[in-house]
């Protein structure tokens, strides 16, 4: 990952997110995982949310600052999510993020294929949004990012359960921006191919459903892509940390992209 970003050309004033809690949800890894040291650095107590007790305690120990702590949580276990942010307390930033499920041709996929990574995603976004809004309000400002994919606005081929899956948490988060009190905001990211495991396993998973080597998938994906490379994570996380600054509070229902320029729609 590119450490560069955390050090002296690190790009918010240390310390501009001092005061608040930050929830992050899938943050042993990947995206989530840069999200929680961006946050950290910007002064933020981070709560890290993850299945993996290993990563999360080497992530406590390497975030910038004090009071940071972890939680070891299945995302699709709806009842324990619910138990799980009751405990937590107040919270002033809340990222969804989780893993997508694998790739393959939309009509290979059975119903039952949707509930798990339905429950991790929408419903566990839900459930802690739905607990969290009350106490963001009466705080006087709430932050809500959630991280799901360019594949929103142009769908990816041979990943068609996860493009079903991110259209329907962009428009769970187009509803809630028009619902939510005056001072929450809620905000997608729209990550385009990033350096992760994720990209690494969906490369192999394209490959087995088409016959093309997981090298050839990549080298598609890189041609596609102006600046021909793989985004860092931490690039996301700059732009997820900044839809949660104070500052950013006109910023509400919309839909950016970390992509170097893939997508080809305005």
């Amino acid at each position: 990952m590119g450490s560069y970003l955390l050090g002296d050309g690190f790009p918010f004033a240390e310390g501009i997110l001092e005061g608040k809690t930050a929830l992050v949800c899938g943050a042993s890894k990947g995206i989530g995982r840069a999200c929680a040291l961006m946050l950290a650095r910007s002064g933020a107590k981070v709560v890290a949310c993850a299945r993996s007790t290993g990563a999360l305690d080497t992530l406590v120990e390497e975030m910038h600052g004090e009071g940071h702590s972890s939680i070891v949580l299945d995302l699709e276990d709806t009842g324990a999510v619910r138990e799980a942010v009751a405990e937590i307390g107040q919270v002033h930033i809340l990222i969804n993020n989780a893993g997508g499920p694998p790739g393959g041709p939309l009509l290979d996929d059975e119903v039952e294929d949707f509930e798990g990574p339905f429950r991790r995603h929408l419903f566990a976004a839900h459930t802690i949004t739905q607990a969290l809004v009350p106490a963001m309000e009466s705080a006087g400002s709430g932050r809500i990012v959630n991280i799901i994919s360019t594949s929103v606005r142009e769908p990816i081929d041979n990943i068609g359960l996860s493009n079903t899956l991110r259209g329907a948490m962009a428009s769970w988060s187009k509803s809630l921006s028009r619902e939510l009190p005056s001072n929450i905001t809620i905000n997608n990211i729209l990550p385009g191919f990033t350096e992760t495991d994720r990209l690494k396993s969906l490369s192999e998973s394209i490959s087995g459903a088409t016959g093309k080597s997981a090298s050839d998938v990549r080298d598609d994906w890189m041609g596609s892509v102006p600046i021909q490379r793989l985004i860092d994570p931490l690039e996301t996380a700059v732009a997820v940390t900044w839809l949660c600054l104070p500052s950013s509070g006109a910023i509400r229902g919309v839909s950016l992209a970390v992509d170097g320029g893939r997508m080809r729609s305005i």
